[in-house]
């Protein structure tokens, strides 16, 4: 019997163990009738007698083997089901792992009847406290947690537990480089996302800290994407955002002079006094919970996520302005295909997604000209000058959200290698941009940015036209603009009749907006509600679009996309501004029109993620993998998820969309068929 038939309808998996593991459990069943039934039995390792093999059971007997064959553990050491006392209420602990000195003082407790963490975790806390174990481990078989106890109220994450020949201060005071990070990343072994760490620091420390949960979460994420940077360029380096046996003084001490560092390596996001505010203690248990991810890889889409998360929740869902998720991102930018030699913008820009993915975008070509290979660690790393000039000199972004501005500037200073060009502006109100340009305090941040962008204005002594090659962005959809001084400056603001309206969508006076960006034959994705592409009452908004642009396309998202924050309905129109050399005007002309079919998330908003079942094997090949070549060591070819999910170079999980094939992982979607038609009908986008 497989373990796989017995564990199938429980919340309980076996990806931690190895097949040797696996297979020499299977090995030991032994089948028995019990009232009608076969009842998978096996001689339990600790207790040397036949056991019946429930799904708890079969993790707690492989774990019991990882115990012994990796960490050496005597079985002779261990009990199971070991009572521990709540006053006069005893409960039963799955494994205890008895001290080498006081045999019956209990070292290490391991927790296996709760499969989902907080349970598992609250459980393991008390039986640690109620024990007095300094060593804590929870795991359902699939993902793990180890937790040194510092006291009742204080459980530190430590990245494993030690063998039966080390001390625990062996794996607190280990020292780590960038390497160590990749091999031991938490987001890969513990299967986690970074969203899920904040989720949890939330919960547990930060709620009841009294400081603003945005800020002190920014400033550590910040932090540390400078400290992995730093080790990133000097692979020998020791990382210093990690807690090597320090005193909740002296790490405080320490992580405040790396955040002095990286404010002065990446300037205007935040102020010269800033200070992390944490109390010690709280800013121990945080450091603990991030210190074993990697925040950086060839792309910066974990610390995107964590980002968007934070920003959501603190402002932007109340502006009807929601970020655009990485792959309908990705997919803009294979279909727009902008060049090294492009300038581009994104008007609404929220946490930069377009103008970061347009980033690597070039950066891949740069990459393949040159013949130099992406590495895992990419953008820690130092890059071509030509990755950095396109960064500096092409690439712009506004946004009216001064914290959205704050993590786009962090993340475009990251690629950038210290400058970006991304401002805060109101998109909308370029006749009051003079007030805040003029301004001394905003010029102390923006001033490089703006100076850059100026250059490329249409008319000097204008905020309104301007030279771009591409733009790209996802406007906010909620709220009107009721202001007849802005209503006054566009076109779009007239009824049909020719009178001006009282109020008129912010989205809609967006697409004529980003026109006005646009150099003839620039080129736009603009993310719409989909009422803007079949209402009779915008007929007059389809006709100003059709009257200066040839349209591209016209691409409908599912209405699963942007939840759980909205379930409006959209699409993403692509356009190009008609022009004699670039897109010739003609009456007309075929369009190209597609729909989304897979979901990418479920009705409640949670991604949904591709099982290696979806694709067969033999079509499967990791990036950067040439054909017939030898495999790269970059990413873990046997993946902890190898048997259910496909996981990218990264070891991270897929989203299961038809937008794009993903790294040559998954199948052609609606860019690649937008391309070819793109080829066929000979436009310049593809001609570049």
């Amino acid at each position: 019997m497989k373990l796989n038939e017995i564990l199938k309808d429980s919340n309980y998996k076996i990806t931690q163990f190895n097949q040797d593991q696996i297979l020499e459990l299977e090995r030991s069943i032994s089948v028995k009738e019990v009232r009608g039934k076969e009842v998978p039995y096996a001689t339990c390792l600790v207790r040397r007698k036949e056991i019946k093999l429930t799904p708890e059971e079969i993790v707690r007997q492989l774990y019991l083997k990882k115990l012994h064959d990796e960490f050496g553990y005597p079985f002779e050491r261990m009990e199971l089901e070991y009572a521990v006392s709540f006053g006069r209420e005893k409960k039963r602990a799955d494994i205890v792992i008895f001290d080498k000195i006081d045999t019956r003082a209990v070292y290490i407790m391991v927790e296996l009847k709760k499969p989902k963490l907080k349970d598992g975790k609250e459980q393991l806390k008390s039986y640690c406290n109620a024990t007095g174990a300094p060593i804590g481990v929870w795991s359902n078989g699939d993902s793990i947690s180890f937790y040194n106890r510092k006291d009742p109220n204080y459980f530190e994450d430590i990245p494993t537990i030690p063998r039966v020949t080390e001390k625990l201060s062996d794996i607190l005071k280990e020292r780590w480089t960038i390497n160590d990070l990749v091999q031991k990343d938490k987001l890969v072994t513990e299967k986690k996302s970074l969203k899920d760490l904040i989720l949890e620091m939330e919960d547990e420390v930060l709620a009841n800290a009294g400081v603003e949960v945005f800020e002190e979460l920014f400033k550590l994420i910040f932090t540390k994407l400078y400290d992995e940077m730093e080790s990133g360029r000097n692979k020998t380096r020791h990382l210093v955002f990690r807690n090597y046996g320090d005193t909740e003084n002296e790490l405080k001490e320490k992580i405040q002079a790396l955040f002095e560092k990286a404010k002065k390596k990446w300037e205007g996001v935040f102020t010269d006094d800033s200070k992390i505010m944490l109390t010690p203690s709280h800013l121990s248990v945080c450091v603990s919970s991030l210190q074993d991810v990697k925040l950086f890889n060839s792309n910066l889409d974990v610390v995107d996520e964590a980002f968007e998360y934070l920003i959501n929740k603190s402002s932007k869902g109340e502006k009807g302005q929601y970020f655009t998720p990485r792959y309908v991102i990705d997919m803009c930018v294979k279909m727009m295909n902008p060049q090294v030699d492009e300038k581009v913008i994104d008007t609404a820009a929220g946490s930069c997604g377009f103008p970061v993915h347009s980033i690597f975008h070039v950066w891949e070509q740069i990459l393949k000209e040159k013949g130099i290979p992406k590495s895992h660690l990419f953008t820690t790393e130092d890059k071509p000058a030509e990755c950095i000039d396109y960064v500096q000199n092409n690439v712009f972004a506004i946004d009216f959200d001064e914290k959205a501005v704050r993590v786009a500037r962090t993340l475009n200073l990251i690629a950038g290698d210290g400058q970006t060009n991304v401002l805060h502006l109101n998109t909308l109100d370029w006749e009051r941009w003079d007030e805040k340009t003029d301004d001394e305090q905003w010029q102390d941040t923006y001033y490089q940015g703006w100076r850059n962008l100026k250059k490329l204005k249409a008319e000097k002594d204008s905020n309104r036209d301007f030279q771009f090659d591409v733009l790209m962005a996802n406007p906010p959809f909620a709220g009107d603009i009721k202001e007849s001084r802005i209503l006054a400056k566009y076109e779009l603001g007239k009824k049909p009749n020719g009178k001006y309206q009282k109020k008129v969508g912010r989205d809609i006076l967006f697409i004529e907006r980003n026109l006005d960006f646009l150099k003839p034959g620039g080129r736009m994705a603009v993310v719409l509600p989909q009422g803007r592409f079949n209402n009779g009452t915008d007929k007059n908004i389809r006709e100003f679009i059709a009257e200066h642009c040839r349209i591209l396309a016209v691409v409908g998202l599912h209405g699963n996309v942007f939840k759980p924050h909205t379930g409006t309905k959209t699409s993403v129109l692509f356009v190009q501004k008609w022009d004699d050399k670039l897109c010739p005007k003609v009456e007309d002309y075929p369009i190209f029109f597609a729909t989304m079919k897979e979901p990418s998330k479920d009705n409640s908003g949670e991604k949904i993620f591709v099982r290696k079942k979806d694709y067969p094997a033999s079509a499967l090949k990791m990036e950067g993998e040439e054909e017939g070549a030898e495999p790269g060591n970059h990413y873990n070819k046997t993946p902890k998820d190898s048997e259910e999910f496909l996981l990218d170079s990264h070891g991270h999980l897929i989203v299961k969309h038809d937008l794009y094939n993903h790294d040559g992982l998954t199948k052609d979607g609606i860019a690649e068929a937008f391309l070819e038609f793109a080829k066929r009908e000979k436009l310049s986008l593809v001609g570049k």
